[in-house]
C-alpha cells in the first residue's frame, strides 16, 4: 500500500535542508506521497530508507516509452482507478492492424494513413499512434517483408504479433532498434521471449488470462531482465476484460501485486464487437489497443474519445492566449477580446467565419473560464487586458486602438479604457449575434 505523505514524512532526516529543492521535508514528503518527486533528490537517505520509499513512491504502473523519435509516445504511469480523483495521465496508443498477407500496397496504404491522418479538435491534433503487423501466413520470411514494408512508408511505432520467435526474429532484422512491442510471452515460451526482447530492446508482451499466472509471468519475465513489460489478460468477452483490466489496475495502485504494475494490452480487432472493445479499452485502462483500420466517424468518435477521457477533468480545456487570424485581416480590422476557455473561443471563430468579415481574435489568459465566470471570480481584469496588449504586441498589428469586448464584460468597459488608453466596444452577449453586429457597428 503506497505512504501517505505523513508516513513519508517520518522516514525522512527533518533537515529542511533544501537540497531537494523543497522547502522543507514535509514539502518534499508530500511530493514523493504524489508521485511527484524521487527519492534520490534526498541526499541524506540511507539505502535502506530509500528501498523502503522508492518502492512505495513510485508510480505503480510502470512508466513504458513506446516507438523512437517523434511519433513515440509513452503510457502507464498512473496513479488512480478514477478520473475525478486526480487525472488520468498517458492516453492509450491505438495501433492499427495489418495482415502480413494483405499486398504491399494494401500495408504500405494503412501505414501511410496512420503517418499522415490527424484532424484538429479544440486546437489539438488527433491521430493514431501506430500499425501493428500479424504473422497471419505463419512464415518468417513474409511476415519481415511485410515488415519492411510498413519500415519503408512511415517510422511509427510497432507491434509485432506471431506465434513463433523465429518470424519474429525475422521481422525484428528491420527495426529491432526501434524499441517495437513483440507478442506475446506465454509459461511455454518466456525464456524465448525474453532473449529476442532483450536482444533487441523490445518492449513484451506478456499474456495469460488468469491473473495469478499473468502476476507469476510478469515477474519471471522480469527475472530474466526485461522490465519493459505489457500485460494481455486475453479477454474472452468484454466483461471478461471489465473485469480483469479493473481488477490489475486495483490491484497494482494499490500495491497489492506489483507485479501486476505494467501497462495492459487489448486487442480489439478479434472481436466482432470491435468498437464497443475500442471504446471500453479507452476508458478502462488499456494502455496500447490494437484495432482494425476504422471508418472516418468511428475515427473521430474514438479519437475524440480518448482526448476526453485524458483530459483533466478538474480544469478546463484551454487555448493558448495570443492573436488569432480569422481570414487574412489588414491593419483596419476589428479586434475581438475573448477568454481562452476552448469553448467560447470555438463557438466565436466560428460564428466569426460565417460572417466572412476578417478580424482579430484576442485572447486573453482566464484559466480556462468563461467570460461570465472569469469576471466574477476577477480572473478577467482591466490589468490582465493591458498586460496581453503589451505582451503579445496588438498594437504592432492594427492601425487603431479599438477593441470589442463580450456583452458579459461590459461592466469592465470603462476600467479597460482607463487602463489601456484604447476604445472600447461592448459586443453581444450572444456570440451568434456577432456578424450582425460587425457589419452594422464596425467603421473604422
Amino acid at each position: 500500500m503506497a505512504l501517505k505523505a505523513l508516513d513519508i514524512y517520518k522516514i525522512l532526516p527533518k533537515k529542511n535542508c533544501k537540497e531537494c529543492g523543497d522547502p522543507t521535508c514535509l514539502t518534499f514528503a508530500m511530493k514523493l506521497a504524489a508521485g511527484k518527486a524521487d527519492v534520490d533528490l534526498c541526499p541524506y537517505l540511507d539505502d535502506n530508507a530509500k528501498s523502503v520509499l522508492g518502492a512505495t513512491t513510485r508510480p505503480p504502473i510502470r512508466r513504458l516509452k513506446i516507438g523512437i523519435g517523434e511519433r513515440s509516445f509513452t503510457v502507464g504511469e498512473e496513479f488512480v482507478l478514477y478520473r475525478h480523483d486526480k487525472t488520468f495521465n498517458n492516453p492509450p496508443g491505438i495501433m492499427l492492424r495489418v495482415s502480413d498477407t494483405q499486398s504491399r500496397d494494401e500495408i504500405a496504404s494503412v501505414a501511410a494513413r496512420v503517418r499522415d491522418e490527424t484532424f484538429t479538435r479544440v486546437g489539438t491534433g488527433l491521430m493514431f499512434n501506430g500499425i501493428t503487423i500479424i504473422n497471419s501466413s505463419k512464415s518468417p520470411q513474409v511476415f519481415a517483408k511485410a515488415v519492411e514494408t510498413v519500415e519503408n512508408t512511415a517510422d511509427l511505432p510497432l507491434v509485432l504479433v506471431a506465434e513463433t520467435t523465429d518470424a519474429l526474429a525475422a521481422a525484428l532484422v528491420h527495426c529491432g532498434t526501434y524499441r517495437p512491442i513483440i507478442h506475446a510471452a506465454t509459461r511455454s515460451n518466456y525464456r524465448e521471449m525474453c532473449a529476442l526482447a532483450k536482444q533487441h530492446g523490445c518492449l513484451l508482451v506478456v499474456r495469460a488470462p488468469d491473473l495469478d499466472d499473468l502476476a507469476i509471468l510478469a515477474k519471471d519475465c522480469a527475472a530474466e531482465g526485461v522490465q519493459d513489460l505489457l500485460l494481455d489478460p486475453a479477454p474472452q468477452s468484454l466483461n471478461d476484460f471489465i473485469v480483469r483490466s479493473t481488477a490489475i489496475r486495483q490491484l497494482a495502485i494499490t500495491r497489492t501485486v506489483p507485479d501486476l504494475g505494467y501497462p495492459v494490452y487489448l486487442d480489439a480487432a478479434r472481436n466482432a464487437l470491435r468498437d464497443a472493445y475500442l471504446a471500453l479499452g479507452i476508458v478502462k485502462y488499456a494502455s496500447v489497443i490494437i484495432c482494425d483500420p476504422l471508418s472516418p466517424e468511428a475515427t473521430k468518435a474514438s479519437l475524440t474519445l480518448r482526448q476526453n477521457i485524458y483530459t483533466d477533468p478538474q480544469k478546463p480545456i484551454q487555448m493558448n492566449p495570443g492573436i488569432y487570424r480569422i481570414g487574412s485581416p489588414a491593419k483596419d480590422a476589428p479586434v475581438l477580446l475573448t477568454v481562452n476557455f476552448s469553448l467560447t473561443f470555438f463557438t466565436l471563430e466560428g460564428y466569426l467565419e460565417s460572417s466572412r468579415i476578417p478580424c482579430f481574435m484576442f485572447i486573453i489568459d482566464t484559466e480556462g473560464l468563461s467570460v461570465l465566470t472569469a469576471v466574477a471570480s476577477g480572473k478577467f481584469s482591466e490589468t490582465l487586458v493591458r498586460d496581453a496588449i503589451k505582451k503579445f504586441g496588438l498594437e504592432n498589428e492594427v492601425s487603431h486602438r479599438t477593441l470589442i469586448i463580450p456583452g458579459y464584460a461590459a461592466p469592465l468597459s470603462g476600467r479597460i479604457e482607463e487602463t489601456t488608453g484604447w476604445k472600447v466596444m461592448v459586443g453581444p452577449r450572444d456570440a451568434a449575434d456577432i456578424g450582425e453586429f460587425l457589419h452594422e457597428e464596425w467603421k473604422q
